[in-house]
């Protein structure tokens, strides 16, 4: 794709980063067989390379965003199948987090839009305050059909049935290995997970150290930055991941990490682009140290070898969320481990389609969302799994508000293959 960005204009890293990324683009099109929101919608503007050109013109012409141009930037699912499915290699993660980016800079979004992104980013990063949000969404559940807007229904919609203890597992602390230590890591405990599912961390903690690994959470840890990132509000998602760098390197100098683990790949898309995020930074080194060994709890369970198990005759549907295959690149190491644990691991039809999680999408755009959701469901069900798995806990809410099939984190069943409890779901 030609582009006219003048010299001073280049002078911007963004700008500069957005530009490569355009010259990348060849119109091919391909791009919009995988596009989730084209799917649903069918309009050209709601695929990666309509969303292309109007990033274009706007950067291009330093143009105020209209309300058309964030209509469509805000409908993207940021899913990343686009960048899957690319010949030409066209880094859309990086252009449409600029977009948004210059878009929270520069558009006067409306009141109720301003507030309640701003809701959101003062709640969801934070376990406690997100706690406290539950409580109170699942209080004012019964009432959803009173509230007109169908974004705070979504919100109501949310809380889950039962708001879990909160877990000791989650404080600054270091966990023994079970025997011989063969590896030092340190466990991403993330902010949203901690308030919605606890089981998730205490299932990786007992399995990576009966494999023989001595388990740190980092002082200091917490949010990775995903959320506030997404809705293009930069300050605050640096700062937030800023804080991870700071104690995760602490971490490596002081006794050594063999590496950062992380159980919700949303978080872990956002954690290994930290060194693209610091880049222009005095943090850009240490920022590269920990994206360098920032890896999914199933990357490192296929290095840790984890042992054969028994046929468990279970039938295992497994949802690949979109960060993790899409944005990682990790399609096999889950599907692969489930096996070897003894499950019999089915896929439904069409995995590379996004659910409609996608972070705070489906609380920002829940009727397309809903949409997405309905129709990863089907595929699921058609299945006849007596179980879902998935790496993501967006996706296991989403998915499981949808189902009647209980849906668990892979990690959790791959505990209980290799001597932990039986997930709380199954019983």
């Amino acid at each position: 794709m030609q582009t006219n960005f003048t010299q001073e204009q280049l002078k911007d890293a963004g700008t500069a980063r957005a530009n490569q990324i355009l010259r990348t683009c060849v119109h091919c099109g391909f791009c919009t067989a995988t596009c989730p929101t084209y799917q649903v919608l069918g309009d050209e503007l709601d695929s990666p390379r309509g969303r292309i050109y109007l990033i274009k013109d706007m950067l291009e012409n330093e143009r105020k965003p209209d309300a058309k141009t964030v209509k469509h930037i805000d409908r993207c699912l940021s899913c990343l199948a686009c960048m899957t499915t690319c010949p030409s290699g066209v880094h859309y993660m990086h252009l449409v987090d600029h977009a948004r980016e210059y878009i929270e800079k520069h558009y006067d979004r409306p009141w109720h839009d301003k507030a309640l992104r701003w809701m959101l980013a003062r709640i969801l990063p934070y376990p406690t305050r997100f706690r406290v949000a539950l409580l109170l969404a699942k209080i004012g559940k019964p009432f959803r059909g009173l509230i007109p807007d169908p974004r705070l229904r979504a919100m109501l919609e949310m809380a889950p049935k039962h708001i879990p203890p909160v877990s000791r597992n989650d404080d600054p602390q270091s966990f023994a290995p079970k025997g011989a230590r063969r590896m030092r890591v340190a466990l991403m405990t993330g902010c949203a997970q901690k308030a919605l599912n606890t089981d998730i961390n205490d299932a990786t903690i007992r399995l990576l150290t009966r494999l023989g690994c001595e388990v740190v959470v980092a002082r200091g840890a917490g949010c990775c930055g995903a959320l506030t990132h997404h809705m293009g509000k930069t300050d605050e998602s640096h700062g937030t991941a800023a804080r991870n760098i700071r104690a995760w390197t602490r971490e490596m100098d002081r006794d050594g990490l063999d590496a950062i683990v992380i159980n919700t790949s949303g978080c872990g898309t956002t954690v290994k682009d930290y060194g693209h995020m610091f880049a222009q930074t005095d943090m850009a080194e240490d920022a590269k140290r920990v994206a360098g060994i920032a890896l999914d709890v199933s990357e490192l369970l296929t290095r840790l070898e984890i042992p054969e198990g028994a046929a468990k005759g279970l039938r295992v549907a497994y949802h690949s969320a979109c960060s993790l295959q899409h944005g990682q690149k990790v399609k096999t190491a889950p599907k692969t481990l489930l096996k070897r644990a003894g499950f019999e691991v089915v896929e439904p039809a069409d995995p590379h389609l996004c659910c409609g999680s996608a972070g705070t999408y489906n609380l920002m755009q829940p009727e397309i969302s809903q949409q997405l959701k309905a129709r990863k469901v089907k595929t699921l069900e058609a299945k006849q799994p007596d179980v879902i798995a998935a790496g993501n806990i967006g996706c296991m809410m989403q998915i499981g508000g949808g189902t009647s099939v209980p849906i668990v984190h892979t990690v959790e069943l791959l505990d209980w293959a290799t001597g932990g409890p039986k997930p709380r779901s199954l019983n």
